[in-house]
C-alpha cells in the first residue's frame, strides 16, 4: 500500500470510529512520524466530514518532545456540532472505552482574516486579528485510547483529539492581560485536579492565536472570522469518564460546569 493510501486508509477508520462511537484499541496504520505526516492524516480525516469548521484548538507540545518535533504547539478542528454555550446543563461527551478528558481554556475568536501574502505575526499582530475572548472548556476526546501517549504527530492525526467546546462568558477587559495572571482551577467530582494560570505558557495564550494563523496559513487552509481558537489547558489535561462532574473555576472570571456523558453514535 502506498503512503498516500496508508493516509487515507487510518483517516477513514478515525472517522469511521468517531460517527459509530466505537474505540480502538490499536492505532489504525502506521503511527506517523513527524508532524506533517499527522497534519496529513488529519486533512483526510476533514476532508470526510460534512460538518462545519467552528474553530481550531491549539494544544501545547512541552518539554523534549518540542524540542524533538521542533514546535511547541499542535492544532487540530473544532466542529461546529460539538461547540455549545456553557450553561448549568452542559454536557461534554467522550468516547467511552476510548481516551477523555476535560481542559479548562481561554477561548479567543477570530475578528479578521488575515491579509493576503502575510504568512508571520508577531504577536501584537496576531492580537490585532482577536475581537472577543471567553472563557471556556475543551472537551479532549477520540476513539484511540492511546491518542496521547505516542506523542504529538499521533495526536494531531485525529483531529488534535477534540470533541467539543463549551463557550463560556466574555472577558470584558481582556486587552489588558490581566486575565493571564488569573489563578484557575479544575474540579472533578468536587476534587481539585489542576491548578495553574495562563501566563505561564510560551509566549502567552495570545502565541497560541499567532501559531495557530501561521499553521493554517502554512497548510493552505483559509481563516474565517468567528472561528474559535481554544488556546491551551491552562491547568492540565485532565482524564475524565462518564458520569462525572467538572467545574473549571476562572475566579472573578466565572465558573463553568458540565456533566461528562458517553458519545453515542451518530
Amino acid at each position: 500500500m502506498s503512503a498516500g493510501s496508508m493516509v487515507e486508509s487510518t483517516a477513514e477508520r478515525f472517522v469511521t470510529a468517531r460517527y459509530a462511537a466505537q474505540p480502538l484499541i490499536d492505532y489504525p496504520g502506521p503511527l506517523p512520524a513527524t508532524l506533517d505526516d499527522g497534519y496529513a492524516v488529519q486533512a483526510a480525516a476533514m476532508a470526510r466530514v460534512e460538518d462545519k469548521i467552528a474553530g481550531w484548538k491549539v494544544g501545547r507540545i512541552l518539554g523534549d518532545l518540542a524540542v524533538r518535533y521542533g514546535c511547541d504547539r499542535l492544532a487540530g478542528p473544532i466542529f461546529a456540532s460539538t461547540v455549545n454555550v456553557a450553561d448549568a446543563q452542559s454536557r461534554g461527551l467522550v468516547f467511552d472505552g476510548g481516551f477523555g478528558a476535560v481542559e479548562s481554556e481561554y477561548l479567543f475568536r477570530i475578528g479578521k482574516v488575515p491579509v493576503a501574502g502575510q504568512t508571520r505575526f508577531t504577536l501584537e499582530e496576531a492580537a490585532d486579528h482577536v475581537d472577543a475572548v471567553h472563557i471556556g472548556i475543551e472537551i479532549a476526546s477520540s476513539p484511540f485510547v492511546g491518542i496521547n501517549d505516542h506523542g504529538p504527530a499521533v495526536t494531531i492525526s485525529d483531529f488534535g483529539n477534540n470533541n467539543g467546546l463549551l463557550i463560556g462568558p466574555p472577558i470584558s477587559d481582556w486587552r489588558n492581560g490581566r486575565y493571564a495572571d488569573q489563578d484557575v482551577a479544575t474540579r472533578i467530582d468536587g476534587a481539585v485536579i489542576g491548578t495553574g494560570v495562563a501566563a505561564a505558557f510560551n509566549h502567552g495564550a495570545i502565541g497560541s492565536v499567532r501559531f495557530l494563523l501561521e499553521n493554517l496559513i502554512a497548510r493552505g487552509i483559509p481563516i474565517e472570522p468567528g472561528w474559535w481558537v481554544s488556546t491551551g489547558a491552562v491547568t492540565g489535561v485532565h482524564q475524565v469518564r462518564p458520569g462525572q462532574r467538572v467545574e473549571a473555576d476562572f475566579g472573578r472570571l466565572g465558573t463553568l460546569h458540565c456533566t461528562i456523558i458517553a458519545q453515542e453514535p451518530r
